[in-house]
């Protein structure tokens, strides 16, 4: 058996250990889903009023916000859901389980591949649960055709892949879980301070930079573009640059933790 072919093994074995502690215990990803549809529904039935008022020029439309909002909630979805994989990996670092896969004949990068894709499996299936709840109470994208809906998904995967490496290489440098859920907070708070609730024009001058140069906002406009029809400009291109960028920095980080950390 070639080696590549034993990786693939070894990776695919290690993603159905995952994805069996994620069934067993799915009370961490239930917390995290809980957030972004609180939002959801705070900003829409709390705030929608005032809220489209203030983006429609006075005129007060609950649909519209909610139109508005949903893209960067699956956004704040996907950061949310991530820390669940800064918590399981600094778990495994801290437990003894990943010394006794050291002693074993497996393919050592398989492990983190494992954790990985199974992550980037719960993002997808925790911005479906949550994009239902959104059509329940009246999103739609009726003018979104299936290219627009695919290159969608592939958008929210690929956000889903860059900040799922970052995670890990935050769990593997946390000291424990506890340590690992707070160093990864700023993937589920960037999404706050992005366009995901108010469009970035409207945001004080001071603030504005932060806002427009983060990996959320330009991913945030552009899904609006492709759900809504709303214009993306440059903004695809940012969206794409930044995730590759992540994916790399979070791979390399990752790797290099993980071949150095004796635990």
């Amino acid at each position: 058996m070639s080696s590549l072919s034993l990786a693939a093994r070894d990776s695919s074995t290690m993603l159905r250990r995952n994805l069996l502690h994620a069934r067993r215990y799915p009370s961490l990803t239930l917390n995290l889903l809980l957030t972004p549809v609180m939002l959801l529904l705070l900003f829409v039935y709390v705030f929608g009023d005032v809220m489209s008022a203030g983006i429609g020029g006075g005129r007060a439309d609950r649909s519209e916000y909610l139109a508005y909002l949903v893209p960067g909630i699956l956004l704040l979805t996907v950061g949310g859901t991530t820390i669940g994989s800064a918590v399981s990996v600094a778990s495994d670092m801290t437990e003894g389980i990943i010394a006794r896969f050291r002693t074993m004949a497996i393919h050592r990068g398989s492990i983190l591949v494992g954790h990985v894709v199974g992550s980037v499996l719960q993002c997808v299936a925790s911005v479906a649960l949550v994009g239902a709840v959104a059509v329940a109470i009246g999103f739609r994208a009726t003018d979104a055709t299936a290219v627009e809906w695919l290159l969608a998904l592939g958008l929210l995967t690929l956000v889903s892949l860059a900040l799922t490496w970052i995670a890990v290489g935050m769990g593997l440098a946390s000291p424990n879980a506890e340590a690992a859920s707070n160093n990864a907070l700023p993937l589920m708070i960037l999404p706050l301070l992005s366009s995901a609730f108010v469009p970035v024009d409207a945001m004080p001058g001071w603030f504005r930079p932060i806002a427009e140069h983060q990996p959320f906002t330009p991913a945030i406009e552009t899904l609006r573009g492709l759900l809504l029809g709303t214009g993306i400009g440059s903004d695809g291109w940012a969206a794409v640059g930044w995730c590759l960028g992540l994916t790399v920095l979070g791979y390399l980080w990752s790797r290099s933790l993980f071949d150095r950390d004796p635990r």
